[in-house]
């Protein structure tokens, strides 16, 4: 399982902070479960919101040599001759 990132830590945080405070303010609830509900709620908003963000991707490093060698380089095929229909091996059919 990855880590998470800091961006995840700091986005889930933030939002656990203001949705609680958000809905505090907008409920006006003052009782042990009527807080308790908000604070659940927020925490799993939080959650949410960190597993949502993107994570960083790998990037993919190719080196690619500026100069190889004459030995490695693959031998170039030459054009290959082969005897037709109408020909022999020694030349032309009479």
């Amino acid at each position: 399982m990855p880590r998470p990132t800091a961006a995840q830590f700091a986005y889930g945080t933030c939002t656990v902070i203001f949705s609680t405070l958000a809905m505090l303010l907008l409920s006006q609830t003052s009782s042990g479960p009527g807080v308790a509900v908000v604070a659940v709620a927020a925490l799993a908003l939080g959650l949410l919101v960190a597993m949502t963000v993107p994570q960083p991707r790998a990037r993919k490093v190719t080196a690619v040599p500026a100069h190889r060698p004459a030995a490695d380089r693959e031998p170039v095929p030459a054009a290959r001759v082969s005897a037709g229909a109408g020909e022999t091996a020694r030349g032309r059919a009479a």
